[in-house]
């Protein structure tokens, strides 16, 4: 990671070296933390833009409400806080981590009267999944590791414990040989990526897994959307990993991952291997949409200047 000059601390720009916690913080021994994953983008003909920051914003403290955790600040304020740790690192397009978390005080499961800390840090980050796999697809397998189910943890709000599932099946896809995992829920169903969620393309009609045991993408409902303003029919609907296997196109979303195609589903290539046309141009709009190059959706931009 190439480290910054300043991260947002509870108000207080810190040097980065100096954004510390102490180690029986109680988010890093129970998890007890929210967090969102933003992007800045540099836009066609000059400025940059941040995508979605006030839904990403909202989403974070929908989470803090759903972790009964007691966030100090409004969505407001932390969009405001977001710009201003991009514009005091001169940093023109990159990725945005907010986190709220449960900090130092007495320890043990129940949190307390610890505080709720929050930090804010921005860094320059290109494809998550590598910058080929956005134009050739990537090969996932479907993870030994169900989804959990929605009353075991709360699906809807982002947080930090709810990644261990992600983290052991991003192990074995990679240790596997593959790039990323395929999670179902607990009755068998696709659900979502380690991080990511998952659309499939079948004539011509584009589907994704619906809003049950999987966390809401703001990227993924974007993509929904300029599909339908596209005339393309979509669909929220539930499938298995073999109607996955059989589809003309798949691909994931999501913030870090942007529209990236897949390839190949254990073992089994999807479609003819590679990106297919509805993928490549919803690939191509996202991009061009990001960039401020559609005026129609510029309302999604919070622009800003370095």
């Amino acid at each position: 990671m190439q480290t910054m000059k300043y991260i947002w601390f509870d108000g207080k720009m810190l040097p980065w070296d100096e954004a510390q916690v102490h180690v029986l913080t109680h988010a890093l021994h129970y998890g007890s933390g929210v967090f969102e994953g933003i992007r800045a983008y540099a836009c066609t003909g000059g400025g940059s833009a941040v995508f979605r920051l006030e839904d990403h914003c909202k989403r974070l403290c929908n989470s803090a409400k759903i972790m009964r955790m007691a966030l100090p600040y409004t969505a407001e304020q932390l969009a405001d806080a977001c710009l201003e740790t991009l514009t005091v690192n001169k940093l023109a397009a990159g990725y945005i981590r907010p986190l709220s978390f449960v900090g130092y005080g007495e320890m043990g499961v129940y949190p307390g009267q610890n505080p709720v800390q929050t930090i804010i840090a921005v860094w320059p980050w290109g494809a998550y999944l590598g910058a080929e796999a956005l134009e050739k697809g990537i090969r996932v397998k479907t993870s030994t590791f169900a989804r959990a189910h929605v009353n075991t943890t709360m699906s809807k709000a982002k947080a930090a414990g709810n990644y261990v599932n992600s983290i052991l099946a991003k192990i074995e896809a990679k240790e596997d040989g593959y790039d990323e995992a395929v999670m179902l829920d607990t009755n068998g169903y696709v659900s979502e990526a380690t991080g990511e969620n998952i659309f499939i393309v079948r004539d011509g009609i584009v589907k994704t897994t619906p809003w049950t045991s999987i966390l809401g993408g703001i990227t993924r409902q974007s993509i929904m959307t300029l599909a339908q303003d596209l005339g393309y029919t979509v669909v929220e609907q539930q499938f298995t990993r073999d109607e996955f296997y059989i589809a003309d196109e798949a691909f994931f979303t999501g913030t870090a991952a942007e529209l990236t195609p897949i390839r190949e589903l254990d073992n089994r290539s999807i479609g003819e291997g590679k990106a297919g046309p509805v993928t490549q141009h919803l690939q191509r709009e996202f991009f061009k949409l990001v960039k401020g190059e559609s005026p129609q959706y510029e309302g999604w931009l919070h622009r800003y200047s370095v």
